[in-house]
């Protein structure tokens, strides 16, 4: 299965009920750890999307895209921006989406994380590897879970909920580029910053 084509399935998955909120971390020793001697690294930058909700380092502009997802709960826009360094078999994604009024008032955020856990390694007929809960650095519940597909791609993959939005930060790669790129992958995670409104 190509890098393109597991990005689609996944993110054809992430819609599925959840707050999101974001880790932060001082941006400098992030850049520190992106730019270590790894072969072939391009040149990353602070990237915040036009609704300024996030901010995250990316390794260049991601393309971003829109879906709009037919749910049980209503419709729902899918926001997604991907970035695919050349010469690497990897590809840096983040997607966010707001869930209807009742929905959010209904389900717990533990409730909202674990489902779309379930449905990520559902849709992309995946194995778990680990999971654990983590929070963001403002407080906000999240999760995030390492899962292998039968191809042997990887996915280290953490969501946050916030203020009626899920927010999931992914990074794909080959088992062999996991352990090239794991100081990068987790310099990337720890970068996304969920920047909340009053």
């Amino acid at each position: 299965m190509t890098i393109k084509i597991f990005v689609s399935l996944v993110v054809t998955t992430l819609f599925c009920g959840a707050f999101s909120t974001a880790h932060a971390h001082p941006l400098q020793p992030v850049k520190a750890a992106l730019s270590s001697s790894q072969p072939k690294q391009p040149k990353w930058e602070l990237f915040t999307p036009p609704d300024g909700m996030f901010s995250v380092l990316m390794p260049g502009r991601p393309k971003r895209s829109s879906q709009v997802q037919k749910t049980y709960m209503g419709e729902i826009e899918l926001q997604i921006f991907v970035a695919q360094p050349p010469e690497q078999e990897v590809a840096y994604v983040v997607t966010s989406n707001k869930f209807p009024f009742s929905y959010a008032k209904m389900a717990t955020p533990q409730k909202i994380l674990n489902n779309a856990q379930k449905m990520a390694l559902k849709t992309t007929q995946s194995r778990l590897i680990s999971q654990r809960n983590i929070r963001s650095s403002n407080g906000h519940p999240g999760k995030e879970i390492k899962y292998i597909n039968s191809g042997g791609k990887i996915t280290t993959h953490r969501m946050f909920v916030a203020q009626e939005r899920l927010y999931q930060v992914m990074a794909m790669t080959t088992s062999r580029q996991d352990k090239t790129l794991s100081t990068t992958i987790q310099g990337y995670l720890n970068s996304f910053q969920l920047i909340l409104r009053p």
